[in-house]
C-alpha cells in the first residue's frame, strides 16, 4: 500500500509540473482545456495500471502463502517411491560410482550392465533426478561400449617368436609381455624358444596392472653394451 501511495504522487506531481511548464507558454484557452484533458486522462490511465499491477502483486502473495515449502515437495515425491530422504542420498552415490565406472570403461562389461540394471529396478530411477540419467544417458554409453574380447586367437607362421608375436600392434604392443603368451599357452609350448608354424595360440588380454608393470620392464630395460 506504501508502494501504491509512494507512486501515485509522483504522478500527480508530474503532471503537476508538467501543467505548469504548459501555463508558461502562450496557450489559447482551448489549447489549455485540452492539455488539461489529457494530463487528467494520462493521470487515470496510470492510477488503473498501477492499480492492476497491485492486485496482480496480491494474487501473486496469495498464491505463494497456499504453495507448499521445497522440502515437503521433496517429502511427499520421495514418499511416492517409498523412500526417504537417507534412501536418496545412498542412491546418488550409487549412480555416482557406476557412472564413474561406465566413462572409464571398467572392465569387465557385464559387472556394469548389472549394476546399471539394479540402478533402474529401483523406484528411485524414477525421481526427475535420476531418470534420464539411469535410463537413459548411462544406458546408451553402455551400448555404445564395446569391450575388446577376454583373449584373440592367433596363428604361428614361419619366423615367428614370442617376443614378436607380443611386439605386434594388434596385440601387446610391448615384446617384454611375451610370457603372458607363454603362460597362457603352457600346453602347446615346452620351450619358449622354440614354437612352431601352424600352432594356435591365445594371447590374453592384460590387465591395468600387467601392462603396468610390463611398460615399467620396458621403460627402466637397458640393452647390453655392443661389443
Amino acid at each position: 500500500m506504501k508502494l501504491f501511495k509512494y507512486v501515485l504522487g509522483l504522478i500527480v506531481v508530474s503532471l503537476f509540473l508538467s501543467a505548469n511548464a504548459f501555463a508558461q507558454e502562450e496557450m489559447t484557452s482551448e489549447e489549455w482545456e485540452n492539455e488539461i484533458a489529457r494530463l487528467t486522462q494520462k493521470k487515470s490511465d496510470l492510477t488503473q495500471d498501477l492499480q492492476d499491477l497491485q492486485n496482480e502483486v496480491n494474487n501473486l502473495k496469495s498464491t505463494k502463502a497456499g504453495l507448499q515449502s521445497y522440502s515437503d515437495c521433496q517429502d511427499e515425491l520421495y514418499a511416492l517411491v517409498g523412500a526417504t530422504q537417507t534412501d536418496v542420498d545412498n542412491f546418488r552415490n550409487q549412480v555416482n560410482s557406476v557412472s564413474g565406472k561406465i566413462n572409464r570403461k571398467e572392465s569387465p562389461k557385464d559387472d556394469r550392465a548389472a549394476e546399471l540394471a539394479a540402478l533402474q529396478s529401483n523406484k528411485i530411477s524414477a525421481l526427475p533426478e535420476f531418470y534420464n540419467k539411469v535410463h537413459n544417458e548411462l544406458q546408451r554409453k553402455l551400448d555404445a561400449w564395446v569391450e575388446a574380447p577376454k583373449e584373440i586367437m592367433y596363428s604361428v607362421v614361419k619366423g615367428d617368436h614370442l617376443w614378436g608375436i607380443a611386439k605386434k600392434k594388434d596385440h601387446y604392443d610391448n615384446p617384454f609381455a611375451w610370457p603372458m603368451i607363454y603362460k597362457a599357452n603352457r600346453d602347446q609350448i615346452n620351450d619358449p624358444d622354440l614354437i612352431y608354424p601352424k600352432q594356435t595360440f591365445k594371447i590374453p588380454n592384460l590387465t591395468d596392472d600387467e601392462v603396468a608393470k610390463y611398460n615399467k620392464i620396458r621403460k627402466n630395460y637397458k640393452p647390453a653394451p655392443v661389443e
